[in-house]
């Protein structure tokens, strides 16, 4: 059985590019159109996902995705108001126009991309199988089969799961939860995003699990915007200076302790 550890995912994680036209400041959009607002730039995230993004001691947001929002934002002169929402919230959010953007570490699909846009990649990431510490049954998704898995409802992770003949799936609001239920001892695996697994491992927040195998896909996370949205040139463009001028290093070297690789 191999372990895949945080700093050989990370070190091996290819980032891409992606995002731009928005600040931060944590706060609710409004029920009116997320367009209206000029250079207010209204972002739907969940929370829940560390490193990427999650709620500090201090009750602010905090994480990867944050901070490189927080920069886009700055580079393109915007001022981004983030809402929290559920993840599978984000999507039907951007396309009833009450958010202009969604970042909440989301896998760019064909699906997906058939009903929002995306910026360039910002994050590579892929799917890890999760087991319980001593667990040496599970090593591949074939041998998911007729096993019990939890995922995250509405994630790609979710998708894969479903496709393992004669398992039980659960579903949960968030990745966190569905790790807590593998620790539990509820459930025999976990499948979700490798960076997210492997931070929860590295924290000691969900003690008694390990990473199995090797990434089960190669992934994309980007951020996703209404379908002609004229914000995703705005995205990419303070992304890509981002890049150039060294922020997005420094951003990535506080929450992954690796250099990032070059792009």
């Amino acid at each position: 059985m191999m372990n895949l550890t945080r700093s050989t995912f990370l070190k091996s994680a290819v980032l891409a590019i992606c995002t731009a036209g928005l600040l931060v400041a944590c706060g609710g959009g409004g029920g009116e159109d997320a367009s209206d607002g000029g250079d207010v730039f209204s972002v739907g995230t969940e929370p829940a996902f560390p490193p990427f993004e999650s709620v500090g001691d201090d009750g602010e947001l905090q994480g990867f995705d944050i901070d490189l929002m927080r920069a886009i934002g700055e580079k393109a002169g915007k001022t981004v108001e983030f809402e929290s929402l559920p993840f599978d919230g984000l999507i039907p959010a951007l396309q009833g126009a009450s958010i202009d953007a969604a970042i909440s570490g989301m896998t760019i699909t064909e699906e997906r991309a058939d009903t929002v846009d995306f910026s360039d990649p910002y994050f590579k990431a892929g799917l890890a199988i999760a087991v319980a510490e001593g667990d040496t049954e599970i090593n591949t998704l074939d041998d998911l089969e007729g096993k019990r898995i939890a995922v995250q409802i509405g994630t790609t992770g979710a998708e894969t799961a479903a496709g393992v003949p004669e398992a039980e799936v659960s579903t949960f609001d968030s990745a966190p939860l569905a790790l807590q239920e593998l620790a539990n001892g509820n459930v025999d695996a976990v499948v979700n995003d490798a960076p997210a697994t492997l931070d929860a491992i590295a924290t000691g927040n969900i003690p008694g699990i390990t990473v199995v195998g090797e990434l089960l896909t190669e992934e994309f996370y980007g951020i996703a915007m209404p379908k002609g949205s004229e914000d995703v040139e705005t995205v990419n463009t303070a992304l890509s200076e981002l890049i150039d001028d060294g922020t997005y290093a420094e951003i990535y070297r506080k929450w992954f302790d690796a250099e990032p690789p070059e792009l």
